[in-house]
């Protein structure tokens, strides 16, 4: 059942995704070579704390998973695609980092992830990111009244494959309000003008996901949680939560 949230829910999940901007952009800050991925984590936790935010992250255990997830963030290096938990591992030169984070306030989620290179980044790494964010612009571009769920996935699909990119087929953004994960199901590729149809008090996590040796094959790794591309290649993710208004689309969690 997908929930409409009224326009003042929307403003208390505004307030939910604006600190979820600001973790993303303090982890970022923080990310360097020699900074640990648990050191990321802390910096984070530290900025939901000062905004009185819990995260819907920490304890986490969905279906698949056979341990809660012990983190606020999703650290994601490389060949990781999603889903990453952050270790001691410390960050080296030429690093891509994907980071996801969610927070819950006053009752409501929001939910974000941003990629980026650490030190000195490959060209491919940087078009990689670009194309990611172009998807996830497309996405939001589409996310408007009188549209459907296709329309979304079309647009976001066309950038992927348009790049020489894989997507995860399994994957993709979600319904977001408050809980984290909602219906409906938001695909990264599909068919415009079919699926559901888009209406104002709409809520959803967008959220892109590319791999760079354009094969949609990943694995989880043994951690239960990490999912890998299959061939090695790196990859990125972007994601941002977006209400859908009859003002057009309306993002929660813009830094």
């Amino acid at each position: 059942m997908v929930e409409l949230k009224t326009d003042t829910s929307i403003e208390a999940m505004y307030e939910a995704g604006q600190v979820v901007g600001r973790a993303l952009t303090a982890v970022q800050k923080a990310a360097d070579v020699g900074v640990s991925l648990l050191e990321l984590d802390e910096v984070a936790r530290g900025v939901l704390r000062e905004a009185g935010a819990s995260s819907p992250f920490l304890g986490y255990r969905p279906s698949f998973a056979g341990t809660p997830f012990p983190a606020v963030i999703c650290a994601s290096v490389n060949d990781a695609i999603v889903h990453g938990i952050p270790t001691g591992y410390r960050l080296r030169d030429g690093d891509l980092v994907s980071i996801d984070c969610g927070a819950q306030l006053g009752g409501w989620a929001g939910d974000s992830a941003i990629s980026f290179t650490v030190g000195r980044p490959r060209p491919a790494d940087v078009r990689l990111i670009e194309t990611a964010e172009q998807a996830l612009a497309a996405g939001i571009a589409a996310a408007v009244v009188g549209n459907r769920m296709g329309d979304i996935a079309h647009a976001i699909g066309t950038v992927c494959r348009g790049g020489g990119y894989g997507i995860m087929e399994d994957f993709g953004g979600h319904g977001i309000g408050r809980r984290m994960h909602e219906d409906p199901p938001v695909p990264n590729e599909g068919r415009p003008g079919r699926g559901l149809a888009l209406r104002h008090g709409m809520v959803l996590a967008i959220e892109p996901m590319l791999i760079a040796g354009g094969t949609d094959e990943y694995h989880a790794a043994p951690d239960g949680w990490t999912l890998k591309t299959n061939d090695g290649s790196r990859a990125a993710h972007t994601e941002h939560t977006v209400a859908i208004t009859d003002a057009g689309p309306r993002v929660l969690t813009a830094r």
